[in-house]
C-alpha cells in the first residue's frame, strides 16, 4: 500500500530519498511543493526528473479533498462541501466581510493593511462527539478526524475562492467548522503549523482562531504548548444547570473547572481568551444571565461576541427580542466588558454558526 507522503516529516522523505539512490536535497524540493505550493500531484513537481516522479508515484500518495459542491449566498458568502479520499464529507466557508455591508464595524471590515477581510471557516472533524443541542453538526456522529492535510487543504481551498471572487487573499482562519478541535489535538496544532511556517502559507498565528466547546485538560496543554493563535469558549451560559442544558461537555468539564485552564492558558501565552455566547429567547437571555457572564469574565480575563442564533431543523431554539438582547448587551457594557454583536453571515444556505452538518446539496 503506498504511504501518504504528507504524513511523512522531512527528515523521512530524505532517508527515503537516500535509501532510493537519490541525492537528499530533493526532499526538501518535494516538501516545497506539498505545503508551500500546495502540489496536488507529484505531476506538478516540475523542478524532479520524469523519472523520479514516477519513482514517487510508485511509492507515495497525495490524498487532496476535492470540491463536492459550492453554494452562494446573498450575502456573498460561500460554503463548500468538501470530499475527502474516503468519501466522506466536510464543509466549510469563505466569510467575506464586503465594504457594503452595514452590520459590521469599519475595523471588522479590512485587514491590517486595508484590504478587505477575508475569514476562512474549517472543519476539524467529520461529525462530533459532543453532542451540543443548538449545533447541526452535534446531531452526526464522530466518524473521524481530520489529518493536518485534510485541514490545510481546505484553506488552500478557500484562499483560491476568495482570490477567484473577490480578488483578495485570506485573512483569517477560523477553526469553527464541524467537530472539536481539541479533540484532534495533534492535527489542528499540526495544520496550524503548517498555515504558518514559512515554509507553508506563511500566515500569522495571531490570525488563526480555535474554538473550543470547553476541553479544560486540553486548553491547559494549549498553555504548556505555548501556542500563538487565538483561542474561543463557546460558553453560551455562565452556569453550570443550564449549561449542562445545552452542552452536555459541561458535565465534565465545569465552569470553575473551565475558569481555571482558562487562567493557566492566559498566564502561559498572555492571550485574552474569547468567549462566545448566543442569547437564546427565554433561556439565558435575562439580566440575571448577563450578571452571571459578568461574575465569569472576572474570573477570566476575556471579551465577550454575543452570536445570533441560526435555527436548525433538529431544534426548537430562537433568538432573542432585540429589545432584550440590547439591554443584554447594555448590561455588560456598562460593567465594562468588551462585547461585540455578531451578525450571522450564509444562514440562507446553511452556511452559519451552528448550521454545518457535512451534507453534499
Amino acid at each position: 500500500m503506498k504511504q501518504d507522503i504528507r504524513k511523512l516529516t522531512p527528515t523521512q522523505i530524505k532517508d527515503w530519498f537516500v535509501q532510493n539512490g537519490e541525492q537528499g536535497f530533493r526532499a526538501k524540493q518535494v516538501h516545497e511543493w506539498l505545503w508551500k505550493k500546495s502540489a496536488h500531484s507529484f505531476g506538478q513537481m516540475s523542478n524532479l526528473s520524469v523519472p523520479l516522479r514516477e519513482k514517487l508515484e510508485m511509492a507515495f500518495e497525495i490524498r487532496p479533498l476535492s470540491v463536492a459542491t459550492e453554494q452562494r449566498s446573498n450575502d456573498g458568502t460561500i460554503k463548500s462541501s468538501f470530499r475527502l479520499f474516503d468519501g466522506n464529507l466536510v464543509e466549510g466557508v469563505l466569510i467575506p466581510a464586503l465594504r457594503n455591508d452595514d452590520t459590521l464595524q469599519d475595523r471588522e471590515r479590512t485587514d491590517a493593511t486595508g484590504g478587505p477581510r477575508m475569514t476562512a471557516c474549517v472543519s476539524s472533524q467529520v461529525g462530533c462527539s459532543l453532542t451540543c443541542k443548538f449545533c447541526a453538526t452535534g446531531y452526526m456522529d464522530r466518524k473521524r478526524n481530520l489529518d493536518a492535510a485534510e485541514i490545510y487543504d481546505q484553506v488552500v481551498a478557500i484562499d483560491r475562492q476568495a482570490k477567484a471572487n473577490y480578488e483578495a487573499p485570506l485573512t483569517n482562519i477560523v477553526y469553527m467548522g464541524m467537530g472539536e478541535p481539541l479533540l484532534n489535538y495533534k492535527n489542528v496544532l499540526e495544520s496550524v503549523d503548517r498555515i504558518t511556517s514559512p515554509d507553508g502559507l506563511g500566515m500569522s498565528a495571531k490570525r488563526i482562531t480555535v474554538s473550543t466547546a470547553g476541553i479544560a485538560k486540553m486548553i491547559k496543554q494549549l498553555g504548556d504548548d505555548q501556542v500563538k493563535f487565538n483561542l474561543a469558549l463557546s460558553l453560551h451560559a455562565a452556569n453550570d444547570v443550564k449549561r449542562n442544558q445545552i452542552m452536555p461537555i459541561n458535565e465534565s468539564n465545569s465552569l470553575k473547572n473551565l475558569a481555571e485552564s482558562l487562567n493557566y492558558f492566559y498566564r502561559k501565552t498572555g492571550t485574552r481568551v474569547t468567549f462566545e455566547y448566543i442569547v437564546f429567547y427565554n433561556f439565558n437571555d435575562t439580566l440575571q444571565d448577563a450578571k452571571e457572564l459578568w461574575e465569569f469574565t472576572k474570573r477570566v480575563p476575556a471579551k465577550i461576541n454575543i452570536i445570533e442564533y441560526n435555527p436548525i431543523a433538529e431544534a426548537n431554539f430562537t433568538n432573542t427580542d432585540p429589545q432584550t438582547l440590547d439591554k443584554f448587551a447594555g448590561f455588560l457594557d456598562a460593567k465594562g466588558v468588551t462585547v461585540n454583536i455578531r451578525r450571522s453571515r450564509g444562514k440562507d444556505i446553511d452556511a452559519a454558526c451552528g448550521q454545518l452538518a457535512g451534507k453534499e446539496k
